[in-house]
């Protein structure tokens, strides 16, 4: 019987009381144990302690999580933060070189709101970093005062670029997504594919053009309740099962120099 895909799922640092902890979401972990039937494992944000090809050699894909916090911006060049802004530069320095890193070893990627920006920044993009004050664009925030169900329900369409990743997974031209952020991609990074755009032209997707295996990114949160959400469940399904075929060509290679 084949073994599950190890896949490496990013982690924020966070303290808590007294001490330093690194944790990643539930319905993170749950997403890739479920949808993309993987075993999953949180990947600490030790920065430079962890080098990026000693991660990378023990696993089969990596999911770059959604976080409460947001890229510091000197990392795309952008003006200093807001006072109070949340920022974690110990899961910069871990993720923005693992991603580059992953993507060049053919290591299957898939990023999840701030790990959807975490890979345009790593590739030479910008955000911004309060979309609702842009002229033209909409509020992308949720309404926190609701309960979590409402919050992450439908909450705008996006509209699949014809003939890209997301469309040869059988999405159609028109899905309906939620909407949990306040900063979003202001520059596309060089090498990277726009895969879904919002109403206002927001981009809410795009995939890696020269990636050896899967490489996408999403600004929505299809880890959520994902089993009974086709369009969701296609994504972590084909995550999974390129996580899946690195898993069978790693035990090979394995076997074969045995």
């Amino acid at each position: 019987m084949a073994r599950l895909p190890l896949i490496g799922v990013t982690a924020c640092s966070k303290q808590v009381g007294l001490h330093a902890y690194h944790i990643s979401g539930d319905k993170y972990v749950r997403a890739v144990a479920t949808a993309a039937k993987g075993l999953p494992l949180i990947i600490p944000s030790l920065g430079p302690l962890l080098e990026p090809t000693d991660i990378l050699d023990g696993l089969d894909g990596l999911l770059f999580t959604g976080s409460p916090s947001n890229v510091e911006p000197f990392h795309y060049r952008g003006p200093a933060s807001e006072p109070g802004t949340a920022h974690d530069p110990a899961r910069d320095a871990t993720t923005l070189p693992l991603i580059r890193a992953a993507i060049a070893a053919g290591v299957p990627v898939l990023g999840i709101c701030r790990g959807f920006q975490e890979m345009n920044v790593a590739f030479g993009g910008s955000l911004y970093q309060k979309v609702h004050e842009v002229p033209g664009m909409l509020d992308h925030r949720e309404d926190d005062s609701q309960p979590v169900d409402v919050q992450y329900g439908p909450a705008h369409a996006v509209s699949i670029v014809p003939g890209g990743v997301l469309a040869g997974l059988g999405l159609p031209g028109q899905i309906q997504v939620n909407s949990i952020h306040s900063q979003g991609v202001q520059h596309l990074a060089p090498g990277l594919r726009a895969e879904a755009t919002a109403p206002d032209g927001l981009i809410e997707a795009f995939s890696v053009v020269q990636g050896k295996a899967f490489a996408l990114g999403v600004q929505w949160h299809p880890e959520w309740q994902v089993s009974s959400n086709p369009d969701y469940l296609a994504i972590f399904q084909a995550f999974g099962e390129a996580c899946r075929q690195r898993s069978i060509q790693r035990d090979a290679d394995a076997s074969n120099n045995a």
